[in-house]
């Protein structure tokens, strides 16, 4: 089968149109005459038109028993055979223009896959969601003999849209829609800080000709200028912010499909896709202090594949952009059913450092002030940096508030943040590797951070389920019994005949299942283990303890912080309380 026809004259225009544009300007301004200019246009636009044209004959992609495979290149021939097991998402994207034009984007995502598997630009709408369907129909139905695609096979066949719709026999359940009111919601809770940093470029000298700009006046008029300043750039970066954020979610829809998650949205570009739920590593509960007042929260979905149209975040899909806090936790119990979490949160100790780290920051903040201050003619109020030293125990507070963790029968439950709260639930059979974490500053404090990671969250960048600023004896124990859970999970799943994906963890000799690596930054066991004991771990399908203490990355600037003795040990119980 092969791509739309119209795919090459706009894959043509695509490729050269950033040199036409150029070739305009160029010969409007008299740098190269117009005749010259157009002649130039006219051998980029032909060369263009050329190579896509060899490109669409030379792109072939066709459905076999077991796997899908795309023949492309021009220059460099590319065969790719996807099986249907490793597809992850199929998702299909159409921006205005190619709406209008009736051709749409069709993207596969494989586990693991850090970009697109296997890209098709660019077939008919219709030919896209027979495309969608057909891939869901026979990785529901691989194994069996005798299948009918309902579509022709042949390479050579290049009538594209042609043929019946392709029946699934399944049948679509709404569990989500996003209203017009819920829209606006979406958008009026949302901030872009990206203008932030622009801005502050900008403003800081680096541009000459805007920093002329500034006033160089009185200290009052300094202030009261950049007072003004901020709130003008708080209400642009809002504005910014639900701009995009209706954009996106324009439309919005969930629905379930046998055993997947299909989803709509977008305005000027439209998204439809599915989410494998027996793909899904975890889920992810977030809001904000605005959210959460509102009572609304926000539900992602973690798959071992990369994720289009979002940003280019890994494997991240918003199941649902915005909804009533209940009516999220429902939508998340529908996908993976855990309990009521009554998350146990770190030491009371550990706020002293936090308030101390914060601290530290003040005195900083104070510091560069005094500097301006006695760089610029213009004297600046720096002394007021200097009062949010009183905020520091506040935020100290809240910081250890919102962290926590739960161990339910099931799931692990992670909580951290208070400006962007986030809620990790992850099977404990989707856990990859467990990572004990003692940095030089956690080992003073006897705390350490326990991190679960799974295949979609990306790697060592941060997404990872975590219990953060645990007790050193905490952690050691939630490390071991995470290790019991996930064998305990794992062999359940043997009993119950199910099948397991590529995303788990490998066999061991001995028959058992675990993570890949379990990393202890600063574990001595490992060193003094006898080789019976070693040797016995291996046979059980144990884990390999690797010690690594580079500083985490999470933690802030260096501070002569000493552990006071923890005069509160009440504050270390367990508690369902979101204060």
């Amino acid at each position: 089968m092969r791509l739309s026809p119209i795919s090459v004259p706009y894959r043509a225009l695509q490729k050269a149109s950033t040199i036409l544009v150029a070739l305009f300007f160029v010969g409007t301004s008299g740098t190269i005459g117009g005749v010259v200019a157009i002649g130039i246009g006219a051998a980029v636009a032909s060369a263009a038109l050329a190579y896509e044209a060899a490109y669409y004959r030379r792109f072939e992609y066709e459905f076999t028993a077991d796997t899908f495979d795309v023949r492309s290149g021009v220059i460099s021939r590319r065969d790719r055979e996807i099986p249907y097991g490793r597809i992850q998402n199929v998702d299909v994207s159409r921006n205005v223009l190619q709406r209008l034009l009736g051709i749409a984007a069709v993207d596969l995502e494989t586990a693991g896959g850090s970009s697109t598997e296997g890209a098709i630009r660019y077939v008919s709408a219709e030919r896209a969601d027979e495309l969608q369907r057909e891939i869901r129909r026979r990785k529901a139905s691989r194994g069996e003999d005798g299948e009918a695609s309902g579509f022709e096979t042949a390479a050579g066949s290049d009538v594209d849209g042609s043929g019946d719709s392709i029946p699934t026999g399944d049948t679509e359940t709404e569990l989500f829609s996003l209203s017009p009111t819920e829209l606006a919601l979406v958008g009026a809770l949302s901030f872009d800080p990206r203008l932030i940093g622009v801005l502050a470029f900008l403003g800081s000298g680096s541009v000459p000709v805007l920093s002329g700009y500034l006033p160089t006046t009185t200290a009052l008029v300094v202030t009261i200028t950049g007072v003004i300043a901020v709130g003008l750039l708080l209400v642009a970066s809002w504005l910014i912010g639900a701009a995009v954020a209706i954009t996106n979610y324009y439309g919005f829809r969930l629905t379930r499909s046998g055993d997947d998650l299909r989803y709509e949205r977008g305005l000027f570009k439209r998204y439809s896709g599915s989410i494998p739920t027996d793909k899904v590593q975890s889920l992810t509960i977030a809001d904000n202090p605005a959210k959460r007042l509102a009572g609304y929260a926000t539900l992602t979905i973690e798959t071992a594949g990369y994720a289009p149209g979002q940003g280019g975040t890994y494997g991240s899909q918003a199941a649902v952009p915005l909804a009533r806090t209940d009516r999220v936790r429902e939508l998340a119990r529908d996908i993976e059913t855990f309990g009521d979490p009554e998350f146990r949160r770190p030491p009371g100790r550990v706020r002293v450092r936090y308030a101390i780290r914060y601290a530290a920051i003040v005195a900083v903040l104070t510091a560069v002030a005094f500097g301006v201050d006695r760089v610029i003619a213009a004297p600046i109020p720096w002394y007021g940096a200097a009062g949010l030293v009183l905020l520091a125990p506040v935020a100290a507070h809240y910081k250890w508030v919102h962290r926590g963790y739960w161990l339910g029968e099931n799931h692990l439950l992670t909580r951290v943040g208070f400006w962007k709260r986030e809620t990790r639930i992850v099977p404990y059979y989707r856990i990859q590797t467990v990572i004990d974490r003692r940095t030089v500053f956690q080992r003073r404090w006897g705390i350490a951070t326990v991190v679960a990671d799974t295949a979609g969250s990306g790697g060592f960048i941060g997404r990872d389920a975590a219990a953060l600023d645990v007790d050193a004896a905490d952690a050691d124990r939630l490390r071991e019994d995470l290790t019991v859970r996930l064998r305990s999970a794992l062999a359940d799943r043997r009993a119950r005949g199910a099948s397991f994906t590529e995303s788990e963890p490998a066999e061991t000799e001995s028959g058992e299942h675990a993570p890949d690596t379990v990393e202890n930054d600063t574990s001595d066991a490992a060193e003094h283990r006898t080789s019976d004991a070693a040797e016995n771990e291996a046979a059980t399908g144990g884990f390999r303890w690797i010690a690594d203490e580079e500083p985490s990355s999470d933690e802030e600037p260096a501070s002569d912080e000493k552990p006071p003795s923890d005069e509160n040990p009440s504050s270390d119980g367990r508690t369902g309380s979101d204060r």
